[in-house]
């Protein structure tokens, strides 16, 4: 495995007697697409400003491309686009003259700095405003030139803190598909609390709770979180409880209405078939049986109410 172009070790940071981000571990590959997802108040938004280096943790470790961001700020930081959920656009400027001032602050040479604004004008769709005061363009707009001060130096590790927060659908559309252009040369990092975002754009998820991280796993992985787990069924001539109890697999029945219920079950122990025959052999009458797909957002609640419990 090649080095990771982030990693960052048992990361805290705490507030008085408040700890906000407690012993965070986690690290990302080129290319990748994390998702960092957690309630509102969970740590997110400190553990970007940490990564950013827009502020210290009060201990642990960030290495960006192999710099270590708390020793070597300078050249850690060389290699980080940040778009904070505010972005920080000088809005009496025009849409170049803002990106030619981030080349220069971001050291770009003279030499290269025109070829760096046009190239970020054209990837983040801005060929048409570049004229016009920051300030007239429209909130999806402004997101897009906010990605291409975060990008405009090519750095290793790109950190979009809400990149989609108050747009409307069709910028948040656009939005989207910038973000995962912008992946495939840079490693990003998401945060968000948008469900569906995440599973159309990230390869990996995490969530933090209470400033501590308690998942971490690809799409696909939790995707088998999302698996059905429970049956929906409708019986005309319906058996009682118990009998339903009985069927091997099902771990509980809940009674929705006289002849509609629904079983729950173990993910290894689906009772489908053994449910159908024994509806034929004892003449119940099945009149439906639909698995239920859990949705990431059943996931999350599940997740976050579980960690909270222990």
């Amino acid at each position: 495995m090649p080095e990771p172009l982030l990693t960052s070790r048992e990361l805290s940071r705490r507030f008085g007697d408040n700890t906000a981000v407690n012993n965070v571990s986690f690290s990302i590959q080129k290319g990748e697409v994390l998702g960092f997802l957690g309630p509102n108040g969970a740590g997110k938004s400190t553990t970007m400003k940490m990564l950013s280096g827009n502020l210290a943790p009060s201990q642990g470790e960030i290495f960006i491309n192999g710099y270590d961001l708390l020793s070597q700020p300078k050249q850690a930081k060389a290699h980080i686009g940040y778009l904070p959920e505010q972005p920080p656009l000088y809005k009496e400027l025009t849409v170049k003259e803002f990106l030619s001032f981030c080349a220069q602050i971001n050291q770009i040479p003279s030499s290269k700095a025109k070829l760096a604004v046009d190239t970020v004008i054209e990837r983040c769709g801005l060929d048409n405003v570049t004229k016009r005061l920051i300030a007239n363009l429209s909130k999806g707009f402004q997101q897009r030139v906010g990605i291409a001060q975060a990008i405009i130096h090519a750095p290793a590790v790109v950190i979009l803190d809400e990149p989609t927060s108050g747009l409307d659908p069709i910028q948040i559309r656009e939005i989207r598909q910038l973000i995962r252009d912008v992946a495939n040369e840079h490693s990003v990092i998401l945060s968000t609390h948008i469900l569906p975002e995440v599973q159309m754009l990230c390869d990996r998820v995490q969530i933090i709770n209470q400033g501590q991280l308690i998942l971490s796993d690809t799409i696909t992985g939790l995707s088998q979180h999302m698996q059905s787990s429970s049956l929906l069924i409708e019986l005309t001539s319906p058996p009682t409880i118990d009998i339903l109890n009985d069927i091997n697999g099902v771990i509980k029945v809940e009674a929705l209405r006289e002849n509609k219920f629904r079983l729950h079950y173990q993910p290894d122990t689906d009772p489908t078939d053994i449910l159908v025959s024994s509806a034929v052999q004892n003449q119940w009458q099945l009149k439906l049986l639909t698995p239920e797909q859990h949705s990431l957002e059943d996931v999350f609640m599940k997740i976050i109410q579980t960690e909270q419990v222990t």
